[in-house]
């Protein structure tokens, strides 16, 4: 049976994950993980490209605009129907990274027309993060205690209160430019968000070999590379966002 999972990202702790229940077809596996995440990071690179090419031939956001809100849409639909059905992960996961790619070919097109290189850099940095907390985790310089599942899980939560918060008074025209302008504080804070996201790749490794290791189902394959990608979609976004307030 499974092991039981808590951890920061919402994708991994599924009422579903659980209490997969009896397995009677094929397990989970790393190699088979890895895989998918693959095949969803490819689909978000196709998609974020045509979104980035479509701005870049027009330079007005207004090209991309509904194709960046649909994703959005999109990717909320997915995102939360996923975890409550994450035995339908294998169509939903990859839907998932196609609306996903639409919000991230939009929002790099405009950050890179405003910043040149920022795309780039946030690219390189989101990558060598990731690898950095895997090959920390693997030599157990950084191991996932029940502490640390505590502590990235409080912090995790904190984070979407703050967003939650900070876009609600943004709807009353609130001027939140201290928190996301180009201050000491928004880079202070995007610095932190960026931490906490990276810690909750260090909570998804291992809930992920503890999955596999346990014989989770076979679609779990999918469900894992899914709430990977969650993960280093908001990593990549925050390394944007402090990038571009740090030149400002």
């Amino acid at each position: 049976m499974p092991m039981p999972l808590k951890t920061g990202n919402p994708a991994l702790r599924a009422r579903a994950m659980l209490n997969p229940g009896v397995i009677t077809g094929e397990r989970m596996t790393l190699n088979g993980t890895i895989s998918k995440c693959f095949i969803m990071l490819v689909l978000v690179m196709l998609t974020a490209a045509w979104c980035w090419s479509r701005f870049f031939a027009s330079h007005d956001p207004a090209s991309v605009m509904p194709y960046v809100i649909g994703g959005v849409i999109g990717g909320l639909i997915f995102g939360i129907a996923t975890p409550f059905k994450p035995n339908w992960a294998a169509i939903t996961a990859p839907l998932y990274a196609i609306c996903e790619g639409f919000v991230i070919g939009g929002v790099s097109a405009m950050f890179e027309m405003r910043y040149p290189g920022i795309v780039i850099q946030a690219v390189a940095l989101t990558l060598a993060v990731a690898f950095g907390m895997l090959i920390l985790y693997r030599t157990g310089v950084i191991k996932a205690t029940p502490w640390l599942y505590k502590m990235v899980g409080a912090a995790t939560l904190g984070v979407v209160i703050f967003y939650a918060l900070t876009w609600l008074v943004s709807m009353f025209h609130v001027d939140i430019s201290m928190i996301y302008g180009h201050t000491g504080l928004s880079i202070g804070i995007s610095l932190f968000i960026v931490a906490i996201a990276a810690f909750n790749l260090i909570l998804d490794f291992d809930m992920i070999s503890k999955q596999a290791t346990a014989g989770a189902p076979r679609y779990m394959e999918w469900y894992g590379a899914f709430a990977l990608m969650v993960t280093l979609i908001w990593l990549y976004l925050e390394i944007l966002r402090l990038l571009s307030n740090s030149r400002r």
